[in-house]
């Protein structure tokens, strides 16, 4: 499996094309501006986008999903509680299309030898999800080295965010965290030094 990150937009969201090194077949997270970037990087290396993965609604993190779908003819993967028929804020700008699936707990998508799993984890939206790929989390705007995602907004909850941080915590292991936002960390760094992974297991 090769991640590849590719930081997006204004506020710099963490776009992931996630491949399957033996059939070039590819996932990406959370393409949410510069599409002619990202489509660049997966023409440059001969990838094959089969899915796009959302693990959140936020405008950051979708504006470049209809120009990535078109070009690749992949179909657009979110939690449905996300859609902006249902959230119905301008935070939410994205709709499922025909190609569309809504996902959530326990679902998985297969892109080539990769399989990713689909973890409900609200709080920082009431759609977020985290995907886990391997020893690989992708946790959105859900979990960040050393701090969380913001709950002040539009759908955002705290008491669901801790309960989506303690459950990432709980999972049996350590894995690579890569965040919507900033540098990637481990899990078992976030047990040990982030303040709010530490208040989530402590309540």
């Amino acid at each position: 499996m090769l991640i590849k990150t590719i930081p997006v937009g204004q506020l710099e969201t963490n776009c992931y094309v996630v491949t399957d090194e033996d059939s070039l077949e590819c996932a990406v997270i959370d393409p949410g501006d510069e599409s002619n970037t990202i489509l660049d990087y997966l023409e440059a290396n001969r990838l094959r986008c089969r899915a796009i993965l959302l693990t959140h609604g936020h405008y950051d993190h979708v504006g470049a999903v209809d120009a990535v779908a078109e070009e690749t003819g992949a179909a657009v993967c979110m939690n449905s509680r996300d859609d902006a028929r249902n959230a119905r804020d301008p935070h939410f700008p994205y709709t499922l299309g025909d190609n569309g699936k809504s996902y959530d707990e326990g679902d998985t998508v297969e892109v080539g030898a990769l399989r990713f799993q689909v973890l409900a984890t609200p709080g920082h939206t009431p759609g977020g999800v985290t995907l886990l790929c391997g020893d690989a989390l992708f946790t959105g705007d859900t979990l960040f080295k050393g701090s969380c995602g913001r709950t002040d907004l539009p759908g955002g909850d705290m008491e669901e965010e801790l309960s989506s941080l303690r459950r990432l915590c709980a999972l049996p292991g350590d894995y690579e965290v890569y965040p919507g936002h900033m540098d990637a960390s481990t899990l078992q760094r976030e047990r040990e030094f982030n303040y709010y992974c530490r208040a989530a297991t402590r309540a």
